[in-house]
């Protein structure tokens, strides 16, 4: 249902490296997004079924609970060696709410489809799992002593807003939306569905104790590793759209 115009993100490179580029496509099986999408839905099927007391130990287990990985009141590069960092891993797949997981998954099926595209699989893995961890730490860094668990890949997506922002600024997206009777395909600029990512992470922060109003560090730290990322990928992305 949602697709973006590769063609533009394409000419789009073409002006920014001022060369010619020949395309020549060949047919490709993306499969990061799906994996991601797939692990988290399992993850949130399996929590659901799950009765609730062993559904509270096991966000206190396997989420990100800054008050369990960092205190604030030792030394910072020795803690960086605990074994208990994997949570800011495991922390990425976890959600608690339909709403939680649906606006997360939208998001990262709206731009990380394209993305992936325009990344390749590995690379587009590799942001979304480094984007994750680098936000989740930077928002167990700024929580340090609360008990409540930082969940979910609001972070991890947010890196991925952030590099296709980067790589593509002026880029439209193609969506296919219920107008009416009619199912209607409208192109949507990508600042304007970022708006309203925003919005959604602020209408989160009251949906619940566990994540919203209390990591919007972990989502700005997400968007600025995508735009690193994006930086430190550009040549790479040069060749691929090339080929």
């Amino acid at each position: 249902m949602m697709q973006a115009c590769l063609p533009s993100a394409s000419r789009l490179w073409e002006q920014r490296l001022f060369v010619h580029v020949e395309t020549r496509r060949r047919a490709r099986w993306h499969w990061a997004t799906l994996l991601i999408v797939s692990v988290c839905v399992v993850c949130f099927v399996g929590l659901a079924l799950t009765p609730a007391p062993q559904r509270i130990s096991l966000l206190l287990e396997w989420g990100t609970v800054p008050a369990n990985i960092f205190d604030a009141h030792e030394p910072l590069l020795p803690q960086l060696t605990d074994p208990a960092l994997l949570r800011l891993f495991t922390a990425l797949f976890i959600h608690v709410t339909w709403l939680h997981l649906l606006g997360n998954l939208l998001f990262l099926v709206i731009f990380g489809l394209p993305g992936e595209r325009a990344l390749g699989s590995l690379r587009f893995l590799s942001l979304f799992v480094l984007g994750g961890i680098v936000a989740n730490l930077i928002g167990a860094l700024s929580l340090a002593g609360v008990r409540l668990p930082i969940i979910g890949c609001s972070g991890a997506v947010s890196a991925v807003v952030g590099t296709y922002v980067a790589l593509f600024p002026r880029a439209r997206l193609g969506l296919v939306l219920p107008l009416g009777l009619y199912l209607e395909f409208v192109r949507v600029p990508a600042f304007l569905l970022i708006g309203i990512w925003v919005l959604l992470q602020l209408l989160l922060s009251y949906a619940g104790a566990s994540y919203g109003a209390y990591v919007w560090w972990a989502h700005i730290g997400g968007f600025v590793f995508g735009l690193v990322f994006a930086l430190f990928s550009r040549d790479a992305i040069a060749r691929r759209l090339r080929g």
